[in-house]
């Protein structure tokens, strides 16, 4: 019986020839990730241990919730973080002159990439699975233990695979997919599940596109999302990963705990009310007098220049 690409990666770095949903399992870790808010307490349990970073190259430092400093707590928070970096001398930690948002930063530097494993303290960590790596939220605790053992444990979780054929209209994006899918299923729909997107439509997708699906797998309680290694990988890692990767691609015979498909040809650009992202409606059902209050652009979903203008050509003329 085959894996998916999540048990592959699992079974890769337990050591372990095959792993199957529900095996609690140890694996070692390539990377370790926290921001300004996430470290302080995990910097708590750390120092429980009693013993030094496992590797100053694989633990990621990036204080971007607060950073520039917003007032004393929070200059605080961070000056806690850069005093462990100097401390302990690592060598990834990303403040003002060079960061960003950590989940932007990590794959442009090449941080992560095709086949490797890593946790953030940090819901979004999911993200990274755009680029054909297994990664997850974790909280702090955990987070902190890992920093000193390199390592950490993991309940294998089922796969939903999401199959993605035709080809997209203008104006839809990875957001539009991803915010179709929890809509679909709901933000508890894939509760410590992986999502595996795959199909002839996952060469439409761009890396902005996989890393904005990727990074809201959380948003419909997945443990991860993830996408196949292909070209658009191969090309967005080269320069970038320095490093050798062994990339992971499904098992033709894996089992998946559901199979779901989107049909790009027929998806409209999609619009999440309050409360919920899961709240989701079609941009051609909504109420033409609808007022827009607010247009965000850039975040941890990877926004794009040309989906803000995108924006403003649908909503050209609305009040």
């Amino acid at each position: 019986m085959g894996m998916t690409i999540t048990e592959k990666n699992m079974a890769r770095h337990a050591g372990l020839d095959v792993v199957k949903p529900g095996h609690i399992i140890e694996c070692h870790l390539d990377a370790v990730l926290m921001n300004d808010i996430t470290f302080p307490p995990a910097r708590k349990e750390f120092l429980k241990i009693g013993k030094p970073v496992f590797d100053r190259h694989k633990i990621y430092l990036v204080p971007d919730h607060f950073t520039p400093n917003k007032d004393i707590q929070s200059a605080t928070q961070a000056k806690v973080m850069r005093d462990f970096v100097r401390e302990h001398g690592i060598t990834n930690y990303f403040e003002v002159g060079r960061m960003g948002i950590e989940h932007v930063i990590l794959p442009e530097k090449g941080l992560i990439g095709p086949g490797e494993m890593m946790i953030g303290a940090d819901s979004h960590t999911c993200t990274y699975g755009a680029v054909n790596a297994f990664s997850t939220g974790v909280g702090s605790t955990d987070a902190g233990v890992a920093m000193a053992e390199g390592k950490t444990w993991f309940k294998v979780p089922e796969t939903i695979k999401v199959e993605l054929i035709g080809k997209p209209n203008k104006w839809v994006t990875g957001k539009d997919v991803i915010l179709d899918l929890i809509g679909k299923i709901g933000v508890d729909g894939a509760r410590y599940m992986a999502l595996e997107f795959a199909g002839e439509g996952v060469q439409h997708m761009t890396m902005a596109d996989r890393l904005t699906i990727c990074n809201m797998a959380i948003e419909a309680g997945g443990k991860c999302g993830v996408f196949p290694y292909d070209e658009i990988t191969e090309a967005y890692i080269k320069g970038r990963v320095n490093r050798p990767v062994e990339p992971i691609n499904p098992d033709a015979d894996a089992v998946y705990a559901q199979t779901i498909t989107i049909d790009l040809s027929k998806l409209q650009p999609v619009v999440a009310f309050p409360h919920l992202p899961s709240n989701t409606h079609y941009i051609n059902e909504i109420d033409k007098d609808i007022k827009i209050d607010q247009v965000i652009i850039g975040s941890c979903t990877n926004g794009r220049y040309e989906d803000l203008v995108a924006a403003a050509e649908i909503f050209k003329g609305r009040k």
